[in-house]
């Protein structure tokens, strides 16, 4: 699973021949805490947008393409590298796509102006320096239309300008992004088969009809190419992970945010978990989690078979929100136990959403034999302007 987000600067982009606006407004809870709702002025009832209700089967190649009959989608990679001498790099390139309103053919925007939209792309992408402790965080939007931002499944593609993923073979795609400080130009190879995450793909996040989504995993990519920044080209290598993930609706009421681990373990194994936090504390029961074998076999794992425990935090000074900093894993099943924490703290991206999301690195053993891990987690609902009730 992967974010929920806020659309913060994206009015500016649709003024002009777009035919839908969003407009934020801000509202204080009762305990204090400022959030943002978004209100659109057509409506857009999640129940004209199919949702997520039942496992049904995922097909490939066709499910690595765009599933617009659901209002949000997101296709999401990030990856640890490293340069021969080891230097550390991390990076996430994300793209979203959120309909505004369902059924475009109903709406004859199709005709008129190539620019006419009801849909809306945004992509996340950030780099790492882990030795420089640098952390390079940019945002970008754009509609729908004129090829300008867009997915599809044959050949496999995702792109936003000249931000992109493009398949070069069966199970091979090359990722490309750059700003004005930092760029990367990837090759990533497939080694695993998708996973499916949740019951066969169908990944529950409330006991509500709906709240859920459809979701895999592309858990050990091998990946070559370059990262640069400023003037220093580098040559990485390494792993790489792909979540993707497409909905209508999604948290249940009460629900403030998520941890997101993704893990990939030096006996080839990787290990994915979320949990869903609540205002009261707890953790929501349909939280969940994979272990993926070096065979691929997948064991599916519940709150029940783990405890985490925060051993540290990390108060951003930009947002001020407190992040959990040091975990302890214990997944009594596995025989395993890992230790961890940030390659670097500060992997904050403080845009039009704020959310914590930045390569991590573990130590620990399984069935009594050392082991260490790298991967990314994700952490929602820390800061203000972390909207978690937008899907």
């Amino acid at each position: 699973m992967k974010k929920i987000f806020t659309i913060f600067t994206l009015i500016t982009l649709l003024i002009g021949s777009i035919t839908f606006f969003l407009f934020p407004q801000q509202k204080v809870t009762a305990s204090g805490k400022a959030t943002v709702e978004w209100i659109a002025n057509t409506p857009s009832s999640p129940g004209e947008f199919k949702q997520a209700i039942a496992p049904q089967e995922i097909v490939f190649p066709r499910d690595l393409g765009p599933h617009k009959d659901y209002q949000t989608e997101w296709w999401y990679y990030t990856g640890n590298l490293e340069t021969e001498t080891g230097r550390p790099f991390g990076f996430e390139l994300t793209f979203f796509h959120r309909a505004l309103t369902p059924k475009l053919e109903s709406q004859n925007l199709e005709s008129g102006s190539q620019l006419r939209s009801n849909e809306v792309y945004f992509s996340h992408f950030t780099i790492s320096d882990i030795a420089a402790n640098k952390f390079y965080p940019k945002e970008r939007f754009s509609r729908g239309a004129a090829k300008l931002a867009g997915a599809q499944a044959e050949p496999y593609g995702v792109w936003l300008d000249d931000w992109s993923v493009s398949e070069i073979a069966q199970g091979k795609v090359r990722l490309k992004a750059k700003t004005d400080k930092v760029a990367l130009d990837l090759v990533l190879q497939q080694t695993l088969p998708p996973v499916l995450q949740g019951d066969k793909g169908f990944s529950r996040k409330g006991v509500e009809p709906g709240n859920a989504s459809y979701y895999y995993s592309i858990v050990r990519q091998k990946t070559t190419g370059t990262i640069t920044v400023g003037e220093e080209n580098f040559s990485v290598n390494g792993l790489s992970w792909k979540d993707h993930e497409y909905s209508t609706s999604f948290l249940s009421k009460g629900d403030i945010g998520w941890d997101w681990f993704s893990l990939q373990l030096n006996n080839d194994t990787a290990l994915m978990l979320y949990l869903l936090r609540r205002e009261d504390g707890t953790i929501e029961p349909l939280s969940s989690g994979n272990f993926i074998a070096a065979d691929g076999k997948v064991q599916p794992l519940s709150p029940k078979d783990w405890q985490i425990e925060v051993l540290d935090t990390w108060k951003s000074p930009k947002s001020g929100g407190k992040y959990p900093s040091k975990w302890l894993i214990n997944i009594p099943k596995l025989g395993l136990s890992l230790e961890g924490q940030p390659l670097m703290l500060n992997q904050e991206l403080d845009i039009s959403t704020i959310y914590w999301e930045g390569a991590v690195g573990f130590r620990g053993e399984m069935e009594g034999k050392p082991l260490e891990a790298k991967g990314y987690i994700e952490m929602t609902g820390y800061a203000n302007n972390s909207l978690t009730d937008i899907l």
